[in-house]
């Protein structure tokens, strides 16, 4: 696989993850204000991002298990890193609705 295919899939992974942490950020701000319904759409909706994001590291990685080399620049470091926290970051995001719930 050339440098510039593994480029393109790691800015599809920033991209879509990109997406992801945003509409998470816009979860947060519902929680915030009480609308708890908005706010598991904005994560339901953010986790399609994610799953987009995930799609693109996973044609790499059948790339890599089909026997292609692969090399790895900072960029796809960077991609890996985004996509991670992100994901991180949804999963907080779910237990802070459920703890924003149960607050009076």
């Amino acid at each position: 696989m050339n440098p510039e295919d593994v480029q393109v899939v790691a800015f599809e992974i920033i991209l879509n993850s990109g997406n992801a942490r945003t509409i998470v950020h816009e979860a947060f701000a519902a929680m915030r204000e009480g609308n708890y319904d908005l706010a598991a759409e904005k994560l339901e909706e953010s986790n399609k991002e994610l799953l987009l994001a995930h799609q693109a590291q996973t044609k790499l990685l059948h790339e890599y298990a089909g026997g292609t080399e692969i090399k790895i620049e900072i960029i796809m470091v960077h991609a890996q890193d985004h996509l991670m926290t992100t994901m991180t970051l949804r999963e907080v995001a779910l237990e802070m609705l459920e703890l924003y719930k149960r607050v009076p």
